[in-house]
């Protein structure tokens, strides 16, 4: 009789940790998924970039510089975001958040531009393509929350007693990255188009 309870405590604790590491896996998976949400707004906002160069270079003939700013910083975090999509460590997390916000700059330095060229603030594609990059900015916003919600998730599991003792040992031992941009302030605010 002795024999079985010891049987049964020990089949209890079993699936007590497989039950902890599969919650572990689950969660995993799910800030994973919602990362790959934020890298399809993202390429989505990335290739946007190159029309709106290409529509406002007919017009900014004297803004060549602030043209390649816009597109280097949009190259750059597309590299950035490449590398985090792969990786999901914290560093490469944290290099697309500061990516993102200097390409952020630069766009808000190239509406600084566009505001003092009325044929370009009234040209049709280049509302259209505003309009658009405007809408990917809101849906970048809505992605990066559900994002940072599932890390947050993950990272109470996996801090959470007893969970913490079986994450260690099963090679959970690094909380994910919350993807944070440097000026909060901004970017929880959609971006603003003027024309």
């Amino acid at each position: 009789m002795e024999g079985w309870i010891i049987l049964g405590i020990i089949a209890a604790l079993i699936v007590w940790l497989i039950t902890i590491y599969n919650g572990l896996v689950a969660r995993k998976n799910e800030y994973k998924n919602a990362f790959a949400q934020i890298d399809v707004q993202l390429k989505r906002r990335h290739e946007l970039i190159p029309n709106l160069v290409n529509t406002a270079k007919g017009y900014l003939k004297h803004e060549q510089e602030t043209l390649d700013r816009v597109i280097s910083a949009r190259n750059s975090a597309a590299q950035v975001l490449e590398k985090a999509m792969s990786t999901l460590n914290p560093g490469d997390i944290a290099s697309l958040g500061n990516a993102e916000q200097a390409l952020t700059s630069a766009l808000g330095g190239l509406n600084v531009v566009v505001e003092a060229y009325p044929d370009l603030k009234a040209d049709s594609t280049m509302l259209q393509v505003m309009e658009e990059l405007s809408s990917t900015e809101n849906r970048v916003a809505a992605a990066r929350q559900c994002y940072n919600d599932a890390v947050m998730v993950f990272n109470v599991y996996r801090q959470s007693f007893p969970n913490n003792i079986v994450a260690g040992k099963t090679g959970f031992t690094q909380d994910a990255a919350l993807l944070e941009f440097e000026d909060k302030a901004e970017i929880q605010k959609a971006p603003e188009v003027k024309f």
